[in-house]
């Protein structure tokens, strides 16, 4: 072949390979508008190779349910924000850094993998899931983009919330009420629709706990009444039903069929999900669950293989942060079942959602349970105002969760004294007291039970 045109071909197959990588790594390190750029940001922040982590610290914000905030440091002066979920303990989370630092952050599912034989379902899943938040918010802000685009492409631009609402025995303030969330531009509803808001009338209880079949017309008026309020083509989800029996809860999806509910949530516990599955074979009302589970394998695969429910419930300081959702959803699309994302936490938490809810095809909405509270958005910076616009929040373009916290107000609502403080306690392993570097059964990076191997 003559010299200029193999040189011709070497630089065709060149650019085509160019092409090629741009194609597949593009998105991510694509800079965006009113994002730093991918280059700029690695050189403010040296080299991400050399990034380790250096320490973990808490606070705790008092709200409804309290939020348990952590910040993961580095040694090249970028940090990460991470929430606990809901009513747990910040010492979910600070319990596992000894076990992370001196890590890369940037190698987020080693990092993870070393922490998830300490994960749990219910609150036990907070400490893990609020790692990976930290580590993707010190992720993007090295790259230089947004949380996002390290976990999948962007599937829309705005995140729809569904408005849960405080009950009240009277329908029509119930639904007074409701009407407020849709002046406040919601769209999409949930109510409590607790048992015991018709205790108190005769016959409408069994000694059991769940309502006779005269209550259940009781409910149904609560039902009707905010039906009434925002639209019979509007979303509208009920939860907290009480103790029920399987049985029961048939009886209760029955009678809410005629209001075509988004869905009915946790009729019974999660981990019936034998008794979820009967229940949504015998009803067209649609049936879902799973705020308190965590991890795809250790609860939600088996929910989604045995098709359980109509739709998962994560919560994403639960289920195991952005990575681990965004798997649990990628894998419930595959069985045709759809996503809605609880959540009662602060910003920290909902951006989490929001960045991962961006990369979802099956989204249906995301919950707030703080509407209420008129200094909750004051939590956090970076982000336009209000975060809450029309039922709506907007997927943020700055690096990271595109947050950071505002940190005169967070004091400002601290649960007990003391804003990241240090937290020598948790420097040494707490693992059947053994030390680093120690020989002693535990579980390896691939999650494989090893009898007697050093632990490094």
């Amino acid at each position: 072949m003559p010299m200029r045109k193999r040189n011709r071909n070497l630089s065709r197959r060149k650019m085509l390979r160019r092409a090629a990588a741009a194609s597949l790594f593009g998105p991510l390190f694509q800079a965006t508008s009113g994002t730093v750029s991918a280059q700029s940001a690695v050189s403010r922040n040296s080299a991400p190779s050399e990034l380790k982590i250096t320490d973990m610290r808490a606070c705790r914000v008092a709200a409804n349910y309290d939020y348990p905030i952590i910040k993961l440091y580095t040694n090249q002066d970028v940090y990460g924000l991470g929430e606990v979920r809901d009513a747990g303990v910040e010492g979910i989370a600070l319990i596992l850094k000894a076990h992370i630092v001196g890590r890369n952050p940037l190698e987020i599912d080693n990092v993870l993998r070393r922490i998830r034989q300490f994960s749990g379902h219910g609150r036990m899943g907070g400490g893990f899931s609020a790692v990976d938040m930290a580590l993707h918010d010190i992720a993007g802000k090295v790259y230089g983009v947004p949380a996002y685009r390290l976990i999948g492409n962007k599937a829309r631009d705005r995140i729809r919330i569904y408005a849960d609402t405080t009950d009240h025995k009277d329908p029509k303030i119930y639904a007074e009420r409701m009407r407020r969330r849709k002046a406040m531009g919601f769209t999409f509803f949930k109510m409590d629709l607790h048992t015991n808001l018709v205790d108190d009338r005769p016959g409408a209880v069994l000694e059991s706990g769940a309502a006779t079949e005269k209550g259940l017309q009781y409910l149904c008026e609560y039902i009707a009444a905010i039906r009434d309020v925002v639209g019979w083509g509007t979303p509208l989800a009920a939860d907290h039903f009480g103790r029920l029996t399987v049985d029961d809860a048939i009886r209760y999806a029955k009678a809410f069929e005629k209001y075509q509910l988004a869905w009915a949530e946790d009729f019974v516990p999660w981990r019936n999900w034998q008794g979820l599955k009967t229940i949504k074979e015998n009803t067209l009302t649609p049936i879902l669950s799973g705020e308190d589970i965590f991890g795809l394998s250790e609860g939600f695969k088996v929910h989604i293989d045995n098709k359980a429910v109509d739709i998962i419930h994560p919560d994403i300081e639960t289920s195991g942060g952005l990575l681990e959702t965004k798997r649990i959803a990628d894998y419930a699309e595959e069985a045709g079942i759809r996503v809605a994302m609880h959540h009662a936490g602060s910003p920290i938490g909902a951006y989490a959602s929001i960045h991962t809810a961006a990369t979802l095809r099956n989204f249906i909405a995301v919950e707030n349970h703080a509407l209420d509270m008129p200094w909750w958005q004051d939590l956090v910076t970076g982000v336009d105002k209000p975060i809450v616009k029309d039922g709506y929040y907007t997927v943020p373009e700055r690096p990271g969760l595109g947050i950071e916290l505002n940190d005169d107000v967070v004091k400002e609502h601290l649960r007990r004294p003391g804003y990241f403080e240090p937290t020598p306690m948790y420097d040494d392993l707490i693992v059947s007291g053994f030390a680093p570097g120690g020989a002693w059964p535990h579980f390896d990076e691939d999650g494989n039970w090893c009898n007697c191997v050093s632990y490094q």
